[in-house]
């Protein structure tokens, strides 16, 4: 049991799963027409803040950039898609 626990926190991500997550930056790149490294930059600004008050699971979080109608219904314009999945809540009780 503790083997895997120990294999869990040090698993390293497959070389498979880079290259996916790349793909999919290059994907969304296309399609919301900015760069993988901007992507990046704003992933991990997301998860910074995040962390700030939860703890969570970063093999799997999963952002998009893409394009979706106008609430005016004129046009398209970038959405942000986010499933960012949560182990835990810091400071559950503090109030701001």
């Amino acid at each position: 049991m503790l083997q895997q626990l120990l294999s869990k926190l040090g698993r390293k991500r497959s070389s498979k799963d880079v290259a996916k997550e790349r793909l999919k930056l290059v994907l969304i790149h296309d399609r919301a027409n900015v760069s993988p490294q901007f992507l990046e930059m704003v992933k991990g600004e997301i998860i910074k803040v995040i962390r700030n008050y939860m703890e969570i699971d970063e093999e799997a979080l999963d952002i998009q950039l893409t394009k979706t109608a106008s609430e005016e219904g004129d046009g398209v314009v970038p959405a942000l898609i986010a499933n960012i999945p949560i182990k835990s809540v810091k400071n559950a009780g503090r109030s701001f």
